[in-house]
Order: C-alpha cells, then structure tokens, then sequence
C-alpha cells in the first residue's frame, strides 16, 4: 500500500503543475507530508516495523501552504482567521512529527533527544 501527496489541478499550485515535483519535495520538507514505512515482516525479527524517512520538518510550512489557492485564498478572504488556523495547522504537525519519531525509536523521549 502506497499513500502519496499528489497534487492536483484543484489544489491551485501557485507556480503551475509543471511545478508539482518540486510541490512534492516542499510537502515533504516543511513536514506537511512525512515520509514513513511500515514492514510487518520486521517484527518477526525483532525489528521496529515502523521506519521514519523524514527529517525535522525545515520550518517552510507557512510558505508551502501560501504556495497553493486552496489556503491563499482563505488568508486573503479572511487573514485573521487564516493566521489562527495556520497556527494550530503548524503546531498540530510539529505534534505529529514528534509522535512519529517515537514510533520510529520508542525507547526516545518526545522532544528531548534524551532515552529513557
């Protein structure tokens, strides 16, 4: 099973669709989109079946939402409510960042870089 950010005509990529790798590269790096595996076949072997591939998201988030319409719009429309949504948006990722780490290597405590 492969879940991939694809972006499409509808998401008003800012720089065109014949942009949309470098859209996928943004997704990935500003934490918008991490990149992980899961192999089952690991745990037999006494293996963390869950591999983290991303890194530390890069702080682009905010650009790479300003990069397609579907979020412009709503920071031109309605940019204090834009301000406070794109807020809890990069908060709640940086979350998800640092619960995938742990899956990644249980024995890390979140956000310290310490062990256990």
């Amino acid at each position: 099973l492969i879940m991939a950010y694809s972006p499409c005509i509808n998401h008003g990529i800012k720089k065109g669709m014949g942009k949309s790798q470098e859209e996928e590269k943004l997704a990935v790096q500003s934490g918008y989109w991490p990149l992980y595996r899961y192999n089952p076949q690991l745990k037999a072997e006494g293996k963390n079946p869950f591999i983290l591939d991303s890194k530390e998201p890069d702080g682009t988030l905010q650009e790479f939402l300003s990069g397609e319409v579907r979020y412009a719009s709503l920071e031109k429309s309605f940019p204090e409510e834009s301000k406070k949504l794109r807020a809890l948006i990069e908060d709640q990722y940086m979350q998800r960042y640092e619960t995938l780490k742990v899956k990644a290597d249980p024995t890390a405590v979140c956000g310290t870089g310490e062990s256990k």
